[in-house]
């Protein structure tokens, strides 16, 4: 009989999963046929670890450290290793089922419908929730990015909230459990920022759960949820030991973290640079503006997207350029060209719109007159405030976050709040379904506040659809001007005219779906339609809904690789790398035919000057500022930089140019210069000659030793040994002298250590970001050997945790069988 009734149980949950797979493969379809996307950050991040991954493959051991770009930095945040984590190991196996992207969308679904079925929703109610948030099209868009740590983590995260809930209803066993095992498969996404803004809104119900206890007297079962639920973070978190806490140390170190630096003073146009953390010009970005919230109602409420699909022929652009004389496919390819400038919002680029469904904030404005419980208040307040919090520079509150409250200063790309907002979205919206379903509900009861939801939306984008011409100008300060500049001021009014068709089509696209939830709703409130029927009919209806406005921005014409070569396919040598490769010296390579120090894939083939990465090294960031960026060729110097990959502006064909003065690998210098600061260190290597001369800090100068160089000129220091994280030199001099070595210095000399004949050595920063040390005369052999005891140290921790974490869990699940027995 018990099996019996696990397996009735089950069976709902499976043909949910099954549901799920055919969802999945319908909107991927060419991944059935072996294709997969070419998404931007993905390309980037096998660049980034390339070479550290090469080298495991061939030795057995990851390299805490690379030198594939920003002339080196830590693999922390590129593609570290973590074997202790067992959390990571489940959370990779389950975030890889599928093949990629088709992995994700499914991780989405399953994270929504383990949050709901935890909550008790009716199976087909989960559903609907999961499609709801799956195919919000932030996820979606997110997924073509390549943004994979976001989306991992994202997919992850509903059933930790689903967890905590639990936990507060008295379920302490389960939630605590579900909390642990989700939070420490979460972290595996290693996107903290993600992680903070959900700890937020997991402190405003926590809040919410002490208030009510309090008023109650019921301290008690609140303290009880809230130790188990400690337990399960404690355990979560220390399961991650060895990648938090290096990436705590390293953020220090990175754009995070504060700067040597004097800080600029603030302008009247700017609010100057922060010393410690990002700068807010730089945090804030990509603001979303507060009328561009719409376009959760509304997709293409502000145009769509910087990387929008062509409108076509029905245009006014189209038309337009046909009365000046252009042919039909002349008109075609500039409409074509120009459909990335039908986005009028504040965000310098986007890849479309966050639209979290019509249909999705009908049932959530509906949830929020008819959930009889407290917990509509955290989400109404959750999603309100991460919107909020969107709107960065636009509005006053996160100017005061930024400013005084820990951790607002450390992230950018404040537009990815909204990602949150979606899943208390969707979660008002599921609730809503489960009281119609549950509740005792008739046409009576419920038209008030069905009429008030469908007015405050349904009536909304209606108004909209009439009337959006005459409350916008449809006006954009930044593309506008380009293209007055490029087409001449004619273009203007035919692409304001598209823009307010685009907002008139969408708003009324937006208005039809709600009049067919709200008919559906009614239907079953008449008895038309049955509970169930009521359900998978507006399961269709969000699923035909979000599927539509998704393909916009990713659809079957971004699925142009072949997985079985996906790789080579991705990143292809360019006559110009194949020419460099043929040099096997050690050396590194700047790109002027990318975007320098927004591209990793020449990462991928060679050590970088350039790089992406959103924490790279602070002082690193500093000398692009300062020498790099204006061109410096002795600051490529003394990096080593051998070969430039530069494009010819005609043809734009690439090709090499060799730079007869990169100083190698290290080099011996006549003299030394000693500043009293940071400040005058970096203002010194704007004009020095870094051949003969070593500008040093102030504070390095015990370091010296009271060195009075000699300069012997026939003194030599070779590189002998290359692997990325241990360097053999060997050097050979008459008198003592001062070696200059063109890798990064890292916060300090305990993580690089640095040996002559094997016996350890002080070394020092010089040049603002390289290293220098002393070398006594004779024939030496010298060693550079990166270690991390933080690293070793936390894959201590992340074992006893890993361990204790999975005996809580079982522990969890034989305590709530039993305790189910009893009932």
């Amino acid at each position: 009989m018990k099996t019996n009734n696990l397996l009735q149980k089950a069976i709902p949950h499976v043909l949910a999963i099954v549901a799920f797979l055919i969802i999945t493969f319908v909107y991927f379809s060419p991944v059935l046929d072996g294709k997969t996307m070419s998404q931007h950050d993905i390309v980037q991040a096998r660049g980034a670890g390339h070479e550290a991954g090469l080298y495991r493959e061939k030795t057995g051991h990851y390299p805490m450290w690379t030198n594939s770009m920003f002339g080196g930095m830590p693999t922390y945040l590129i593609a570290a290793d973590y074997p202790n984590s067992w959390t990571t190991k489940v959370g990779r196996f389950f975030a890889n089922l599928l093949p990629e992207p088709a992995n994700y969308v499914f991780l989405y679904l399953i994270g929504f419908y383990i949050l709901l079925a935890a909550l008790g929703f009716d199976a087909w109610i989960g559903v609907l929730g999961a499609i709801g948030f799956a195919f919000c099209s932030y996820n979606l868009i997110n997924i073509e990015a390549g943004h994979a740590s976001k989306v991992i983590a994202m997919g992850f995260l509903p059933p930790i909230l689903g967890g905590v809930i639990l936990a507060y209803r008295g379920k302490y066993w389960i939630g605590g459990a579900l909390v642990g095992l989700f939070l420490g498969m979460h972290i595996y996404g290693n996107h903290v920022q993600i992680t903070f803004y959900m700890f937020l809104t997991i402190g405003f119900y926590v809040l919410m759960e002490l208030i009510v206890a309090i008023r109650e007297k019921r301290l008690k079962p609140f303290l009880i949820a809230s130790a188990v639920i400690g337990v399960g973070v404690a355990l979560a978190v220390g399961s991650h030991a060895s990648r938090l806490l290096t990436t705590s140390e390293y953020s220090k170190e990175s754009i995070r973290g504060k700067s040597e630096l004097t800080p600029k003073p603030a302008t009247a146009d700017d609010k100057g640079v922060n010393a410690d953390g990002l700068d807010y010009d730089y945090a804030f970005r990509w603001s979303y503006g507060k009328m561009e919230t719409f376009t959760l109602l509304i997709p293409d409420f502000y145009g769509g997207g910087t990387m929008s699909k062509s409108i076509g022929k029905n245009s006014a652009m189209y038309n337009a350029l046909i009365e000046k004389g252009a042919s039909d496919a002349q008109a075609k390819q500039i409409v074509a060209q120009l459909s990335s400038a039908l986005y009028w919002g504040d965000q310098p680029t986007t890849g479309g719109p966050t639209y979290a469904g019509a249909v999705i904030l009908f049932l959530f404005v509906l949830g929020m007159f008819i959930i009889p419980n407290r917990i509509k208040w955290w989400i109404l307040g959750s999603a309100v405030f991460m919107t909020m919090l969107a709107w960065g520079k636009n509005f006053a509150l996160n100017d005061i976050l930024f400013t005084y409250a820990p951790l607002f200063d450390k992230f950018r790309a404040v537009t990815m709040t909204l990602a949150l907002t979606q899943v208390f979205l969707v979660l008002g919206a599921a609730m809503a379904v489960q009281e119609l379903v549950r509740g005792e509900y008739s046409w009576t009861n419920l038209q008030r506040p069905l009429i008030w939801s469908f007015g405050l939306t349904g009536g909304v984008a209606l108004l909209f659809a009439l009337l959006g011409g005459a409350f916008f100008d449809f006006r954009s300060d930044i593309v506008d001007p380009q293209l007055a500049q490029g087409y001449g001021d004619w273009i203007i009014r035919p692409i304001r005219d598209d823009r307010a068709s685009i907002l008139r089509g969408d708003a009324f696209r937006s208005f039809m779906f709600i009049v067919v939830a709200a008919g559906v709703i009614i239907a079953f409130l008449f008895k038309r339609l049955s509970a169930s029927l009521m359900v998978l009919v507006l399961g269709a209806v969000v699923l035909t809904d979000m599927f539509a406005v998704d393909k916009r921005y990713v659809n079957n014409d971004d699925f142009t690789i072949d997985r079985r070569d996906q790789e080579r396919a991705i990143i292809k040598p360019t006559p110009a790398d194949e020419q460099i490769l043929r040099d096997t010296t050690q050396y590194r390579v700047f790109n002027y035919a990318a975007s320098p120090f927004q591209d990793a894939t020449t990462s991928y083939f060679h050590h970088s000057v350039g790089g992406y990465h959103g924490a790279k090294m602070r002082r690193y960031s500093d000398v692009i500022d300062s020498v790099l960026a204006k061109g410096s060729i002795k600051g490529l110097n003394m990096l080593n930089t051998k070969y430039v990959i530069v494009p010819d502006q005609k043809t734009g064909q690439v090709f090499v140019q060799q730079n007869p003065e990169a100083l190698g690998n290290a080099w011996f210098v006549k003299e030394y210069k000693i500043v009293p600061n940071a400040d005058e260190e970096i203002k010194a290597i704007e004009t020095f000659e870094p051949k003969t001369t070593a500008i040093i800090d102030k504070r390095f100068e015990k370091d010296l030793n009271g060195l009075n160089i000699q300069f012997d000129s026939t003194a030599t220091i070779t590189l002998t040994s290359y692997s990325p994280d241990h360097l053999v030199y060997e050097s050979n001099a008459q008198t003592p002298q001062l070696a200059v070595f063109s890798e990064i210095y890292y916060a300090n000399k305990d993580y690089w250590q640095a040996t002559i004949d094997d016996k350890p050595v002080p070394h020092f920063r010089v040049n603002y970001i390289l290293r220098g040390m002393v070398v006594p005369p004779g024939k030496h052999k010298i060693t550079f050997t990166f270690i991390s005891n933080t690293y070793q140290q936390g894959e201590h921790i992340a074992l006893f945790s890993s361990i204790a974490l999975f005996a809580f869990v079982g522990a969890a699940i034989f305590l709530s069988a039993k305790q189910k027995n009893k009932a």
